[in-house]
């Protein structure tokens, strides 16, 4: 199917379409395979694996997401610093490609071509996988107007993944542990506790989300009563409209500092607030991120699975907005006014 793609999504320019994957990704991609997929000519979900892991199974993989997001096309990018110097490596390569395009072609979707870079920034050199002969260099990432978009919307851009991933990774290991201990000993929560205590616990995160905002940090005691609140379905699904509320920003801030300092299992649940706040600002990249690690924490978490899949299938952040209405609404019932929602427009961070 011939695909006539917009400006801003050059899939028949090699050396655009590479610049552009740092700012769709938030980082810059190293011993990768990234999948570009397209429909009705539009770019859509962009997955990526490890190189190393570009195994048949991960292959198959990638063309179940990719016709799952509804692609009828995709471009598939190699990254691999030895590319362009290892003959062995050329075969490997050639042979990943032919293999994804039979996997897309069982799925449903076309590779229209498949590209090899040595490094995803300006002057990086690409060529084609299949020989054809193509080759050129890569466009300065920063100019890519998906950059200079990501940038407006407030999405800060990593020189590595391992620096995204270092966004929620857990800073004091040994102190998490004491918090362990404290919310072992305090127990669960009354699910039949009065709406009173609720409505309190809800008040006390906004409170401390603003305390957060402001370069205080939170005590145990604050971190303790956070981590046993988000527990409380009421409160947890009442929390999720703050990320489409005026306090949005105060409020990621402080699931990301939750993510950081909550031990297992408790951090999951701010793992997932984190995953929800970010994606439903645009931030696909620490969603993704956010709902790696909550998955790893919990497998079972339904709302850590359902945006997952989300995620992969390329569902637009505004239909994930959506679910906020949800908090909203507990926020009424519970007699409970939440910072107003905002509009989105071109910032959405």
């Amino acid at each position: 199917m011939a695909i006539t793609p917009r400006p801003e999504t050059p899939l028949d320019r090699p050396g655009a379409l590479i610049a552009a994957l740092p700012a769709v990704l938030g980082f810059v991609p190293e011993r990768s395979l990234v999948l570009v997929t397209a429909a009705d000519g539009e770019m859509g979900a962009v997955l990526r694996i490890d190189l190393e892991s570009a195994s048949t199974g991960q292959l198959a993989r990638l063309a179940e997401l990719a016709a799952a997001s509804g692609a009828d096309a995709a471009v598939a990018v190699i990254v691999d610093e030895n590319g362009s110097v290892c003959r062995m490596c050329a075969e490997d390569h050639r042979e990943t490609a032919d293999l994804l395009a039979d996997e897309l072609e069982t799925s449903g979707v076309t590779l229209l071509a498949a590209h090899v870079v040595d490094v995803v920034a300006a002057g990086g050199r690409w060529y084609c996988a299949d020989g054809c002969g193509n080759s050129g260099l890569v466009e300065d990432p920063t100019a890519s107007p998906i950059a200079v978009a990501a940038v407006l919307d407030g999405r800060r851009l990593y020189a590595r993944r391992a620096d995204l991933v270092e966004v929620v990774a857990l800073v004091d290991p040994d102190h998490a542990q004491i918090l362990a201990k404290v919310l072992t000993e305090a127990g669960d929560l009354d699910p039949d506790r009065p709406d009173a205590e609720v409505r309190a616990d809800i008040e006390r995160a906004l409170d401390c989300a603003g305390q957060v905002d402001g370069g205080s940090a939170l005590s145990d005691g604050q971190l303790a009563g956070l981590a046993r609140s988000v527990t409380d379905p009421r409160v947890r699904d009442t929390l999720y409209a703050l990320a489409v509320g005026d306090f949005a920003a105060a409020a990621e801030g402080l699931w990301a500092e939750l993510s950081r300092r909550l031990p297992q299992p408790w951090r999951a649940e701010a793992l997932v607030l984190l995953a929800f706040s970010a994606y439903a600002r645009g931030d696909g990249p620490l969603a993704g991120i956010a709902l790696d690690a909550a998955l790893r924490v919990d497998p079972a978490h339904n709302m850590a699975g359902m945006l997952d899949r989300a995620l992969q299938s390329g569902m637009r952040p505004e239909q994930i907005r959506e679910l906020a209405h949800t908090g909203y609404r507990l926020a009424e019932r519970l007699g409970l006014r939440l910072p107003p929602p905002r509009m989105f427009g071109r910032r959405a961070g």
